[in-house]
């Protein structure tokens, strides 16, 4: 049925050379699938069978040109995209070993390191799967990861079915203290939804990111998803040269939890198997619970 669907959208969008598509798997939230083409190399692409707004794929590609032109960052080729469809270059999964992962480490840093910006946000809102990743501009980081990352998911169905009011409470009581729990970090590019599935190879085998949801916030937001992801057992000299590049402190591994919460109440909110992601968001915020 997928294949059919994506075959269909790509006759639609006048890439009338397709003869096959084939589902392919890793993705959570849209149909995705390798094209193959009569006269052209395959490509990858992607759709929703009902897309959450017709600007979906147009921020999505906006996104991968962002870390490319900004961030010198590897990304695919966007051939195509509008309001049914993206369609992208072919990479190649990532390969194995240690020298890769610190290739994206190198990689990772100089995005961080090399777009700082004054303010927290985006030019425009964007998308984590099927639900919307408000960017709104603000001047405080604190502030701003507050509303529009932690906060903004209370409410959402999914999320109130598995927190109760007193995770809710405490959920307001950590966004209050993040000034004293958090560094003062200055905004730069992020990827936003750096999970390891999201790193990938180019044919030349370069790190490469999909499935951007980009806006300048803090580096840790990149650093803490690829960390909380369970990368292979190679990917952990990434950290290491990571924290080398950035002068980043000791201390980092113990804010991961509470920078991550943010992508657990995504996944909660999104899918009926949130693989454990409710019981995190509990231990994280179990500190801030008040006690009777």
């Amino acid at each position: 049925m997928s294949s059919m669907l994506l075959m269909e959208r790509l006759h639609r969008a006048g890439l009338d050379d397709v003869v096959a598509v084939e589902p392919v798997s890793g993705g959570l939230a849209a149909l995705a699938g390798i094209a193959t083409r009569r006269d052209a190399p395959p490509v990858f692409v992607k759709a929703f069978a009902e897309a959450p707004d017709d600007g979906v794929f147009a921020a999505e590609a906006e996104g991968l040109a962002a870390l490319r032109e900004l961030g010198g960052l590897a990304t695919p080729d966007v051939i195509h995209a509008d309001r049914e469809l993206l369609v992208l270059s072919v990479l190649r999964p990532r390969p194995e070993g240690a020298a890769f992962w610190e290739r994206f480490a190198q990689a990772l840093a100089r995005l961080h390191l090399g777009t700082t910006h004054p303010r927290f946000g985006w030019q425009r809102d964007n998308w984590l799967g099927r639900r919307r990743q408000v960017n709104t501009w603000a001047e405080d980081g604190f502030a701003f990861f507050a509303q529009h990352r932690l906060l903004r998911w209370l409410g959402e169905p999914r999320v109130d079915a598995a927190l109760g009011p007193a995770d809710r409470a405490a959920l307001e009581r950590l966004c209050d203290r993040l000034p004293e729990l958090l560094p003062d970090r200055p905004a730069c590019l992020t990827h936003g939804d750096l999970w390891a599935q999201n790193v990938l190879a180019t044919p030349d085998g370069r790190p490469a990111l999909i499935d951007p949801a980009v806006s300048y916030m803090w580096a840790e937001v990149d650093l803490a998803h690829v960390w909380t992801t369970a990368p292979p057992p190679d990917a952990q000299r990434c950290f290491d040269v990571y924290a080398e590049l950035t002068s980043l402190d000791a201390g980092w591994r113990d804010r991961m939890p509470i920078i991550q919460l943010r992508q657990h109440l995504a996944v909660v909110a999104q899918f009926d198997d949130d693989w454990g992601a409710a019981g995190l968001i509990r231990d994280t915020l179990a500190p801030f619970r008040v006690r009777t």
